[in-house]
């Protein structure tokens, strides 16, 4: 999917990526609230009024609440996150909204298909920026030298809402991934960036062309269709924090993310649970001196934390109950928040909210790309691992859920009649090779025997070398052909979602992926796991504590 192979050549200097971005930021976090605390009590609203319409008031009023909650809950998963807004505030609120394209690519974006039952997945980018383009952001972010720079996606984490409304899974990628960029336009200047000959780190992709081109990078990596963006930055951090009133997140051992020479958050806790809001949240959230093995990855798997503990503290009803707090919060939010031009009003995003919120906490799956560390001059950086990365990206394209269990996703079936079988031509190919073995020998004449069998007397071995495929597929060319691509999956009981439509097949053409090496029938699953290198968190887990690398407590 436009994954480049090739490491090193070409590539910048790590310049301001190293680090937490903090650079004079004041590290010192002071003693006052950064010990074990609970969760602060929600406050009491109302306006204790009494009267004859004081029920309908009342029931008028815990709408409004619903709504703010909601739309909360939304944008919380975007790191991030923000509050809704009020109808008082309605048409003000939706001129605060920034609003871009969705991609600034050069190529089209596919299609959802519909289910059986006409339901369409939902796939949103969460991008959070670094930007220090205000006196907020700047005072937040720190790094003068990096006032009025271009911003970069430090944050990507990719939503996915599944067809039936069933599961969430996210799956980030870390902003030290190195891949090819597409074209892209900046859409202030009009500047054209042209596609990246060499592998890029997949942050600068917002400096190319604003989160429309962060999009097209992801896009052109995993073939993903993304219906939705949404971006926001430090400020929009910290209002959200401070709604809230606060997200319990834990650490192992005391933690203070400082360096002598100036780097880290600045996050000093003690060992257990702690509520974090505000500017210690953003700590929190940009840690990565401290965390695991001190690198963006320990960082993604401390968000991952973070975001799952936030939506539980929401979902309970417990917090965002002043509606004066909420008015602050959707001022500051609104403010703060850059969306597609299909978000683009309050109403569009608590649409939004409602669709989110029909998946229970204990299905969302919060993940990470699999990956692995970069040799030599890209020591530090990451890839895509083979197969697996790719076994994730496929599990979203096919909306299969990331936490194993059944969806109650149904794949649609043609109503047109298959021909014959003894009519349909199907050309047989080995693609059973992997990175780390060959082709099972004899593979593709073993189907084709057995096709042979099952009455299908056109099928024919393409003995050329191809290109190994983790899971057995079929493609058809044209819609005139999806009812013989179907007949032969049943035939072989082979799943209807693995038939799918491709221009590059000029006849249907049956890959023996490397889930069939061995002989007998196609071992079919319900479900799919998902791999232990995407490090999967699920959202009802309340005990993940985060590992204090031993070189930062104190």
């Amino acid at each position: 999917m436009g994954r480049s192979s090739t490491r090193g050549e070409g590539t910048r200097p790590r310049g301001r990526h190293d680090g937490d971005g903090t650079g004079d930021m004041d590290g010192r976090a002071g003693r006052a609230g950064h010990g074990r605390r609970q969760p602060s009590a929600p406050e009491k609203g109302g306006d204790g009024r009494q009267g004859p319409n004081r029920r309908t008031r009342r029931a008028a009023k815990g709408g409004k609440r619903r709504v703010l909650r909601w739309v909360a809950v939304v944008l919380a998963l975007l790191i991030l996150g923000t509050g809704g807004a009020g109808y008082v505030y309605y048409k003000h609120l939706n001129g605060n909204i920034r609003k871009e394209n969705l991609t600034l690519g050069d190529k089209d974006m596919a299609d959802h298909k519909a289910n059986a039952a006409g339901q369409t997945p939902l796939n949103i980018l969460l991008i959070g920026s670094d930007a220090r383009d205000s006196t907020a952001n700047q005072k937040l972010g720190g790094a003068k030298e990096t006032f009025g720079g271009t911003p970069l996606a430090d944050v990507q984490m990719l939503l996915h809402l599944s067809a039936d409304r069933s599961n969430i899974s996210v799956v980030s990628m870390p902003r030290d991934t190195m891949l090819k960029m597409p074209k892209c336009t900046d859409p202030d200047s009009g500047k054209v960036y042209a596609a990246s000959t060499v592998d890029v780190q997949t942050n600068e992709s917002l400096g190319r062309g604003g989160p429309g081109c962060t999009v097209a990078a992801w896009y052109e990596l995993t073939g993903i269709t993304i219906d939705h963006f949404m971006m926001i930055d430090f400020a929009g951090v910290v209002s959200m924090a401070d709604a809230v009133g606060g997200v319990p997140v834990c650490v192992d051992a005391n933690v203070y993310s400082h360096t002598s020479d100036g780097k880290g958050s600045g996050l000093k806790l003690e060992e257990g649970t702690t509520s974090v809001k505000g500017k210690q949240a953003l700590q929190w959230l940009r840690t990565r001196y401290g965390f695991e093995d001190n690198t963006d990855l320990g960082r993604t798997k401390a968000q991952h934390q973070y975001l799952n503990s936030m939506v539980r503290e929401l979902r309970k009803g417990t917090k965002l109950t002043d509606p004066g707090k909420l008015m602050n919060l959707a001022e500051a939010a609104t403010s703060a928040l850059t969306v597609d031009k299909g978000l683009d009003t309050v109403k569009k995003l608590y649409d939004l909210a409602e669709e989110l919120k029909k998946a229970p906490t204990d299905r969302i799956t919060m993940t990470t790309m699999p990956n692995v560390y970069g040799t030599g001059r890209n020591a530090g950086r990451v890839y895509p691992k083979a197969e697996e990365a790719e076994q994730v990206f496929r599990m979203i394209r096919e909306d299969i859920p990331l936490d194993g269990k059944a969806s109650k996703r149904k794949t649609p079936v043609t109503k047109d009649t298959a021909a014959p079988a003894a009519e349909i031509a199907v050309t047989v190919r080995n693609a059973t090779g992997t990175d780390a073995l060959g082709p099972a020998e004899g593979r593709a004449s073993t189907v084709e025997a057995t096709l042979t069998e099952a009455g299908f007397t056109r099928a024919a071995v393409d003995s050329q070398n191809v290109e190994g495929a983790a899971r057995t597929g079929i493609l058809y060319p044209s819609a005139d052909l999806e009812a013989d691509a179907q007949a032969v999956a049943k035939a072989l009981g082979i799943p209807v979602s693995q038939v799918k439509k491709s221009t590059d097949a000029s006849g249907i053409v049956l890959a023996v992926g490397a889930d069939w090496r061995e002989d007998g029938a196609y071992p079919a699953k319900d479900t799919e796991k998902t791999p232990t290198s995407a490090n999967p968190l699920n959202g009802a887990d309340e005990k993940a504590c985060m590992h204090v690398n031993p070189g930062f407590t104190w």
